[in-house]
């Protein structure tokens, strides 16, 4: 009995064990449920949970024209929650009813498969009870908005279980033109150009979504938790789309024909200092061209188109007057040991000031340099740094070149820096630099920041605005003005100057300077003879509207390398492109007839049919001046124009025998 007392003791004492135990564990959960519920649902959450950004959609860079440059276009990732409670009510009875119709017009909409596999794949994703099935990437809108109407996905996501996701890329509509301008905007890299240096003002606000993590590593999106994102904001840049398609293929033309290793266009507007085009072209791998660097801001020797800067400091110190009169040599000269070479041999000796201007002398600028400013270096270099070439222009974009002014505290200040600086050797500046000096000697001596960004909108409102700037009030006296603009005239005009022979034929007159300089090509030095040719002026020249600069860098041993060779018919080409279009609208700048010589007026537009004999002069009347000068032109005429509108008469009637390089002289009104 003791023993059985004993065991059934030992068992009641379990008993009451596990009774106690279980009460323990009973009350623990009723506390965890009651007590601390919300605590570990929290905790849940947070492990399952968590808030993912979402951008904004990136403001559009627009053309001063209101053409998009750059934009951001959405495209859409579609996904289906097969297991949304309103797909799934009533035993699936919505989703049944619309799954057929669905997917006819999926396949109908996509093209990628037919209705049977769309129906096949949508019972498939159901039956899985698939919580974020990828049904398409990448919809275009157009796409989406069709979807959007669909049978069962018009019912809304709670119902339907469709998801759409948003994904925004960065359009280039018109692809290579000012490309490095405008620039890139890129996810995995830094961005260039107007992108980089808008970039707080387009990417916007970021917003946040709450999103929960479900099988596989998916997310999907918890409805109701979402800070939507602040758009950003559209910028509209100076450029004109029509100006920078014609100093694209300009530039484009002669870089090829040339085999050049790369070259920059700028047009600026006088009175403003407004980028109208700025075109940038490197020679690639495969030999075509590409907006690949900025140029125009990158700082070189500028060779002789630095001559503007030295003569204005003679002439506005009184040192020398345009009569006065300097020995060139015959174009050599020897000073210290080293021997100053003029690009083209002359042979010429004592010639006024002026002249040697015209005839782009190093050894005339070097010599005059030498005698005025030897006891004072300082005296010329304070020129230089009136005249802001010691200093960025500060255009809006990131990354322009820092210039460089040799003196005489400098490192590599020599007996020879003060020559070779006066003919655009020992300093190092930019061709947008060379541009602003050359546009306040246009603007008649005011000196005006470059700008590419116009104004600043958003939903369509302008909400800041750019206003031109003056750096420097008057950059010289009227009468040194008046002087260089004398040279300049003189360099196209003058059948001494370097660039008569390209200009002496236009209806408009140009004032300019051409360049030559023998760069450096990295280790090698000078041993390759790579030469920059360059060509920077105004038009027209009585009362200018537009500055242009081309700078283009040539192959090493290049057949042709002078400015007035390679960069000034760029330059003529892109002139008789603006000046023609400018007489098209009634603007007169030429007393007489205008002549016109161009052959891509139509880079950007449909050009009229040709005639099919083309042996016979066609009949031009009634059409436009476009129309009237491509289908002339291509017909190996020369055009003169009078008036503005359409055609009315023209000098050879239509049907006569034509003549190679006959010029006809068209009336419009």
């Amino acid at each position: 009995m003791e023993v059985k007392r004993d065991i059934l003791w030992r068992v009641y004492l379990c008993f009451l064990g596990i009774v106690a135990l279980s009460l323990v564990v009973l009350g623990k959960v009723v506390y965890i449920q009651r007590v601390q519920g919300a605590y570990w649902k929290g905790l849940s959450d947070s492990l399952h949970q968590k808030f993912v950004e979402l951008d904004a959609e990136r403001g559009t860079i627009y053309s001063e024209d209101s053409s998009m440059l750059s934009t951001s276009i959405p495209y859409f990732n579609i996904y289906i929650d097969f297991g949304a409670d309103g797909l799934r009510e009533k035993n699936g009875k919505r989703f049944f009813e619309n799954v057929d119709s669905l997917a006819g017009c999926l396949a109908a909409l996509f093209e990628d498969q037919s209705k049977a596999a769309y129906k096949k794949m949508l019972q498939k994703g159901y039956r899985s009870v698939d919580r974020y099935y990828e049904l398409q990437s990448n919809v275009s809108f157009q796409k989406y908005q069709k979807l959007r109407d669909f049978p069962l996905v018009r019912q809304g996501r709670n119902k339907s279980g469709f998801i759409a996701e948003v994904n925004n890329k960065r359009l280039n509509p018109f692809g290579l033109l000012a490309n490095r301008t405008i620039g890139l905007a890129r996810a995995n890299a830094q961005n260039v150009g107007l992108e980089r240096t808008y970039d707080t003002l387009l990417k916007g606000e970021t917003g946040r979504r709450l999103v929960r993590y479900i099988a596989g590593g998916a997310y999907i999106p918890v409805e109701g938790y979402e800070i939507e994102a602040e758009n950003g904001k559209d910028i509209v840049t100076t450029i004109d789309v029509n100006i920078q398609d014609i100093a694209e293929n300009a530039l484009q033309k002669e870089l090829i024909e040339n085999e050049a290793e790369h070259g920059t266009c700028i047009i600026m507007e006088v009175a403003t200092g407004k980028i109208k085009a700025i075109a940038n072209l490197g020679r690639q791998s495969d030999g075509t061209y590409w907006e690949d660097l900025n140029y125009a801001i990158r700082a070189t020797e500028p060779g002789s188109t630095f001559k503007l800067a030295t003569l204005l400091s003679l002439l506005e110190d009184k040192k020398i007057t345009l009569n006065n009169t300097v020995n060139l040599e015959g174009g050599t000269w020897k000073i210290s040991n080293r021997t100053v070479y003029d690009a083209e041999r002359h042979g010429k000796y004592v010639v006024p000031v002026k002249e040697a201007f015209e005839l782009s002398s190093n050894v005339g600028m070097a010599k005059l340099a030498v005698a005025n400013y030897t006891g004072n270096p300082y005296q010329f270099i304070d020129h230089l740094r009136k005249l802001k070439l010691d200093r960025p222009t500060g255009i809006d974009l990131v990354g322009e070149s820092t210039p460089v002014i040799n003196t005489p505290k400098s490192r590599t200040w020599s007996a020879t820096a003060l020559p070779w600086m006066a003919f655009g050797y020992e300093v190092l500046v930019s061709p947008l630099q060379t541009l602003t000096l050359y546009n306040a000697v246009a603007n008649n001596g005011r000196m005006v920041k470059p700008y590419l960004i116009s104004a600043v909108q958003e939903s369509g409102i302008t909400i800041k605005e750019n206003k031109p700037t003056a750096i420097v009030e008057k950059i010289c006296s009227d009468e040194t003005l008046r002087e260089l603009k004398e040279c300049l005239n003189g360099v196209c005009q003058d059948p001494e100057g370097t660039g008569f022979k390209v200009f002496k034929d236009a209806f408009y007159q140009v004032a300019g300077k051409t360049g030559t300089a023998l760069v450096a090509n990295r280790s090698r030095g000078y041993a390759d003879h790579i030469y920059q040719s360059t060509f920077v002026g105004y038009f027209p020249a009585a009362a200018p509207k537009y500055t242009c600069i081309v700078v283009i860098k040539n192959k090493p041993f290049a057949k042709k390398y002078y400015g007035a060779a390679v960069a000034a018919p760029v330059f003529r080409e892109v002139a008789d492109h603006l000046m023609s279009t400018s007489v098209g609208q009634g603007l007169n700048y030429a007393d007489s007839a205008t002549t016109v010589n161009h052959d891509q007026l139509f880079a950007s537009v449909t050009p009229p049919q040709l005639p099919a004999n083309r042996q016979l002069v066609p009949d031009v009347k009634g059409m436009g001046l476009k129309d009237a000068l491509y289908v002339l032109e291509r017909m190996d005429m020369k055009v003169a124009v009078r008036g503005s509108g359409k055609v009315q008469t023209q000098s050879i009637e239509p049907g006569r025998p034509l003549q190679k390089k006959e010029t006809i002289f068209i009336q419009l009104d």
